[in-house]
């Protein structure tokens, strides 16, 4: 063992949420780093689903609908306080583009403007929903530099921009966002707020109500371990959620769902931008996440995300000669819970580690992120992967694999 897993093991020795891990299923021998794209499963999770399954819905069919009706309600408000929202102001529904698409399309026509704001970084589905939302409405997209800051918000704001919508986190570099500031800025311009949370919410501390932003969307899969393709968030101040009207009237947003009207009321609270019926299987898995997440709290969440990702950040600066770049901000009030270097043989190089038994994820064209999910990962993962990348370069393995890019990275 060599100084940084020495290091790496008082840390863990030393960890307070070092016996949340055991709550997780654990039991391959790769080192897990793609927590920001899909979380590892709670071992609660199993038992939930498993009596949804066979005691629910084997037993009780159609009746089951009489505690399931207010699942998607009853998770938001439990999800709330970790991104400082009123339980009043966010529910669980559909899919994160889903949720952007009605929230940026009721906004814009709520501001009265045909333009928005996001930036040249932000997630493809976010870029091609809003590009959408704005052609529609006879504006036009207009692209701030990746990793915006207020200013790009002020000197790109015109009369006709009426929303601004960028992810709290970037997917690409990890940077973290002065939300304050930039919601300051869109308000200063006369637009409305909206923010992407799927690389913030469970990672890092959000204050949605203290930033003041108006609208936010964001998923459960990732840190927030709710399961493969489980269901989306979606906030709206509660200043707001009388005055929008959401282009996707559904039935399980009426004021009366079961009346089965001819009209469309929307309901008075929140559940007015529900569309349709919820996925019950899978709104568990969120729910488990989500209450791992909430019992242990963000402020010791965020505390060990630092801890680890300063630790990889100087175990990578240990290694200059293989020429890699540090995409992610040093600063703590800069980054999320992701580290990202660049290399020009990004996707070989993830390839190689995957093989040596290090799960990170590729981001074309050439980006290598290690997420940090501090609920399960230890000290002594990140000094592995380090160890593993470190030997990965110096053999030159990864020139073992094609360049050619093919399937999920």
């Amino acid at each position: 063992m060599g100084p940084l897993t020495d290091r790496a093991l008082a840390l863990d020795a030393a960890d307070p949420l070092a016996k949340v891990r055991e709550r997780f299923v654990i039991n391959d021998e790769f080192v897990y780093l793609d927590g920001n794209s899909l979380g590892r499963l709670p071992k609660a999770t199993i038992e939930r689903m498993r009596s949804v399954v066979e005691d629910e819905w084997a037993h009780e069919l159609v009746l089951g609908w009489s505690h399931w009706l207010d699942i998607g309600l009853d998770i938001g408000a439990k999800l709330a306080p970790l991104i400082g929202a009123a339980a009043s102001e966010v529910v669980l529904c559909d899919q994160t583009s889903v949720n952007l698409y009605k929230l940026a399309v009721a906004g814009l026509r709520h501001s009265g403007r045909t333009d928005i704001i996001t930036d040249e970084g932000n997630f493809p589905s976010d870029r091609f929903v809003l590009g959408a939302i704005a052609s529609a409405a006879g504006g036009r997209l207009i692209l701030a530099p990746e990793d915006p800051t207020a200013a790009d918000v002020r000197s790109l704001a015109t009369t006709n921009v009426g929303l601004v919508s960028f992810s709290h986190v970037g997917y690409r570099s990890g940077a973290m966002l002065n939300a304050a500031a930039v919601t300051q800025a869109a308000h200063d311009a006369g637009a409305l707020m909206l923010w992407d949370l799927a690389h913030s919410a469970g990672a890092v501390p959000v204050e949605l109500n203290a930033w003041g932003a108006d609208l936010a969307v964001g998923c459960t899969y990732k840190y927030l371990n709710g399961g493969p393709g489980a269901p989306a968030f979606l906030f709206v101040s509660e200043a707001l959620i009388t005055e929008l009207e959401q282009p996707m009237s559904g039935w399980y947003g009426h004021e009366d769902q079961f009346a089965m009207a001819a009209k469309f009321i929307p309901a008075g609270d929140i559940r007015r931008f529900v569309v349709g019926t919820p996925p019950i299987v899978s709104m568990v898995g969120a729910d488990e996440g989500i209450r791992v997440t909430a019992e242990v709290g963000m402020a010791a969440i965020r505390t060990k995300s630092l801890a680890l990702t300063d630790f990889f950040i100087e175990a990578l600066g240990t290694m200059p000669q293989h020429g890699f770049t540090l995409i992610t901000p040093g600063g703590h009030e800069e980054r999320g819970s992701q580290i990202t270097i660049q290399h020009p043989e990004g996707y070989r190089i993830s390839l190689a580690l995957r093989k040596a038994g290090v799960i990170p994820d590729f981001r074309a064209p050439d980006l290598i992120r290690f997420g940090f999910t501090p609920l399960y990962t230890t000290f002594g993962e990140a000094a592995q992967a380090a160890d593993v990348l470190d030997r990965v370069m110096s053999s030159r393995e990864y020139e073992d694999f094609e360049a050619i890019r093919m399937g999920v990275t």
